[in-house]
């Protein structure tokens, strides 16, 4: 009943969640109600004891995370940003109190040169403290004002996908100490995805740098574990992962042992000036994608405060980021059926809407070259043309960031070995590799799969160059 209640709450104080969405489709419906018979219909291997029956809430998501942040980059671009990829802040250059600007390493050539500015935001995540600790003087324990405690947030993704576009919200084995209304434990989400299923999520609390986010093998059996307790009937085995992904967000205030954890409620914007006496720095970071763009409006508040700017009422409230200057997505999955290529069917079609919007026509243009060749790579819905595109267009220097952050080819499970040969000779063409070259990418991105039985490590060690957009985020 309370559950029920905070739901028709929920829908109550979110009226008006589709304002400015003209597809109906694409609207967020209201919350209902099912009963046992029902949930049991829909999950027939859910433990059913005590079952009373369900309840229905809708949210978006996601297609594609890292092309929705690119999508971010491009709009920035398309109003006067400069971008810059493999570049990496090493510590920010302080004088009399003032930050100046930046030392920047090019992880591409190794160059190592200063960027000077009259403000600098500190926008790096799970980063913000330790770039702001490169500053004389300032403690990485109080580096982002009361931003104490980071929490590893862990999924996994599994090869089979319910036949419905439900997602079911399991009992997990713990719970939130500041829920207002609490319930027994926590829920663990089983999410269709594309054409598998997303598990999760997972918290622990992160102490350690960001690029050595990690799932140990044990921790993935312990997944496993509680997802089989709730649903027995699904069996699940390490072979039924294709990958894992996790990334380091805000939490609450929690000890590094503690197994109910206070999860993250809030994002964390500081001035410097006001908590070490620094001026000219801002630093954000943010909870979850849902506050990014009101996050951001209050950052460039900040920042434009110290120009003796006023930023006024944002305008990305209104303006779609870059490919999203349309109102139905069928009409255009239509378009993009009838300009693309003639062999790509359906399926690639609506792929390549979800990942580029109106912006599909920049790729079909990479896919003129006729030494491309025409359609998809092998059992996958990419294009060739999305390669060429990547690199021309997107700052890919890497097959890992073509492959993983650049296109659907490995997002969701390894594409097969003749689909990353296509792919890895494509780039190779596109940026001059030779066979060995081409053999070490392949390898590197092999690298970031389950094995057998064992888990990839976290790629983006401290010593391997990195893409902009990899986020943080073990593979």
């Amino acid at each position: 009943a309370l559950l029920g209640a905070g739901m028709l709450l929920y829908d109550a104080l979110t009226l008006d969640r589709n304002k400015g969405i003209p597809d109906p489709k694409q609207r967020v419906p209201l919350s209902r109600f099912l009963d046992a018979a029902t949930v049991k219909d829909m999950f027939p291997g859910i433990a059913a004891g005590g079952l009373t029956g369900g309840a229905v809430f809708c949210d978006g998501q996601m297609y594609n995370p890292t092309r929705l942040v690119l999508a971010f980059v491009r709009s920035a671009v398309d109003n006067g940003a400069i971008a810059a990829n493999y570049a990496e802040v090493e510590n920010l250059r302080l004088n009399d109190g003032v930050v100046e600007g930046a030392t920047v390493r090019d992880h591409l050539s190794g160059e190592v040169f200063d960027v000077r500015a009259r403000t600098v935001l500190n926008a790096a995540g799970p980063w913000a403290p330790w770039l702001v600790s490169t500053v004389e003087g300032v403690p990485r324990s109080a580096a982002v004002g009361q931003l104490r405690t980071f929490s590893r947030d862990a999924c996994f993704v599994i090869r089979r996908r319910f036949p419905h576009r439900y997602a079911v919200a399991l009992q997990g084995q713990t719970r939130d100490p500041d829920a207002l209304i609490s319930r027994e434990s926590r829920h663990v989400f089983l999410t269709p995805w594309r054409q598998y299923t997303l598990c999760g999520v997972w918290h622990k609390v992160w102490t350690e740098h960001p690029d050595r986010v990690r799932i140990a093998d044990e921790e993935l059996d312990g997944f496993l574990a509680e997802v089989n307790n709730a649903m027995p009937d699904l069996a699940l085995k390490r072979s039924d992962v294709t990958m894992w992904n996790a990334g380091v967000v805000p939490f609450g205030d929690n000890d590094a042992d503690a197994k109910d954890l206070s999860y993250g409620k809030r994002s964390h914007i500081v001035d410097h000036r006001e908590t070490h006496g620094i001026d000219n720095l801002v630093s954000l970071v943010g909870v979850r994608y849902t506050m990014a763009r009101g996050d951001a409006a209050r950052a460039m508040d900040a920042v434009c405060g110290k120009l003796d700017n006023k930023f006024g009422d944002a305008p990305t409230e209104r303006t779609p980021v870059h490919g999203g200057d349309f109102d139905s997505f069928d009409s255009l999955v239509r378009s993009v059926e009838r300009h693309g290529p003639d062999r790509v069917d359906r399926d690639a079609a609506v792929a390549l809407a979800h990942n580029y919007g109106t912006a599909y026509k920049d790729v079909l243009r990479a896919g003129a070259d006729a030494e491309l060749g025409a359609g998809c790579l092998p059992g996958s819905t990419t294009l060739r043309a999305e390669i060429a595109h990547a690199v021309r267009e997107e700052m890919a220097c890497r097959l890992t960031d073509i492959v993983f952050r650049r296109t659907d080819l490995a997002t969701g499970g390894h594409p097969g070995p003749a689909a990353l040969q296509e792919a890895a000779a494509v780039a190779a063409r596109e940026l001059g590799w030779d066979d060995r070259r081409k053999r070490d990418e392949i390898a590197q991105v092999e690298h970031r799969f389950i094995v057998g039985n064992t888990v990839a490590k976290n790629p983006e060690s401290p010593s391997e160059p990195y893409d902009a957009l990899a986020g943080g985020a073990g593979l």
